[in-house]
C-alpha cells in the first residue's frame, strides 16, 4: 500500500513538473514573439520616409521681393522633366540709386537680381534666388556703351550672356544640379573690332581651361590663325548662382 501512494505521488510530482515547464516555455515563447513583433513594427515606422512638401506660387510674380519688378524673362527646360521652367529678371526701384548723367539725363542705376522657377503642375517653386548680382543697364561703359546682359535657357542649362560689340562678349554657364544652379563653364572671345583675338573657355566639369590667342596681326574677320594651350585647373567647390555677390567682379586670374 506504502508502495502504491509512493508511485502516486511520484506520477503527481512528475506531471506537475511537466506542466510547469510547459508554462514557462509557452510564457518564454510568446514573450519573444511580442518582442520580435515590436521591433518589426519599429522598424516598419522608422522606414517611413516622409515626402517633403514644397512651396508653390501659382503667380510666378508673386515671388518677386517687395521694391523690386520684373525687367525680362526667359522660359526652357532647367530639371530634365519635360515642363519649361522660368528664369526672371528683376530690378530695384529706389528712387535713391536715379541719377542725372550731364549727357544722357537721368538714369536709373537700380541694381538687377535673378530668381529662378521650376513649374509643377500646381505653380511655380523658387529654387534660386540672387536679388541683386546684376548691375544696372545704364552703367557707365567709358568711351563705349556698357555690355548688354542676356538670359538664354539651352540643353538644359542657364546662359548668362554679356555682349560688348567690337570688345567681344562672355558668358557663364550653369546647370541645375546637387539641389543649386551652379557654374559648369565661362567662355569669353576678346576682339579687335571684327578680328577675334583671344578666346578662352573654362570647363568647371572636366576643370581644364583653354586658351586660344591669334597669331595673324594682319587677319581680316575668318582669317585668324590660332595657337591653342590647354592647362589644367583646381577647383575645391563649384560657385552657386545664389551666392554670386557681382557679376561685373567674377573673373578668375587664378587660373591664368
Amino acid at each position: 500500500m506504502i508502495n502504491r501512494n509512493k508511485q502516486l505521488l511520484f506520477g503527481i510530482t512528475l506531471i506537475a513538473l511537466f506542466n510547469t515547464a510547459c508554462g514557462e516555455s509557452k510564457t518564454s515563447r510568446s514573450k519573444d514573439s511580442g518582442e520580435k513583433d515590436n521591433s518589426r513594427v519599429q522598424v516598419e515606422k522608422t522606414s517611413e520616409k516622409e515626402v517633403p512638401v514644397i512651396a508653390l506660387k501659382k503667380d510666378p510674380l508673386d515671388y518677386i521681393p517687395k521694391g523690386m519688378v520684373l525687367f525680362d524673362k526667359v522660359s526652357g527646360d532647367l530639371n530634365k522633366d519635360g515642363i519649361p521652367d522660368l528664369v526672371l529678371m528683376i530690378k530695384g526701384t529706389d528712387k535713391n540709386n536715379f541719377v542725372q548723367d550731364e549727357y544722357r539725363g537721368e538714369l536709373d542705376r537700380n541694381r538687377r537680381g535673378i530668381l529662378v522657377l521650376f513649374k509643377h503642375k500646381d505653380g511655380y517653386e523658387l529654387v534660386s534666388k540672387n536679388a541683386d548680382c546684376f548691375s544696372s543697364e545704364n552703367e557707365d561703359g567709358g568711351v563705349y556703351y556698357p555690355p548688354e546682359l542676356s538670359l538664354d535657357i539651352r540643353k538644359g542649362n542657364l546662359y548668362v550672356e554679356y555682349r560688348h560689340g567690337r570688345y567681344g562678349y562672355w558668358t557663364y554657364t550653369f546647370r541645375y544640379q546637387n539641389g543649386e544652379l551652379e557654374l559648369i563653364g565661362y567662355d569669353s572671345t576678346s576682339a579687335h573690332g571684327p578680328v577675334i583675338e583671344h578666346i578662352t573657355s573654362i570647363n568647371f566639369v572636366t576643370k581644364r581651361k583653354q586658351d586660344k590667342v591669334n597669331t595673324n596681326e594682319l587677319a581680316e574677320p575668318e582669317e585668324e590663325v590660332y595657337k591653342e594651350t590647354w592647362k589644367d585647373i583646381k577647383q575645391d567647390k563649384r560657385m552657386k548662382l545664389s551666392e554670386i555677390k557681382d557679376f561685373d567682379e567674377l573673373y578668375f586670374p587664378e587660373y591664368d
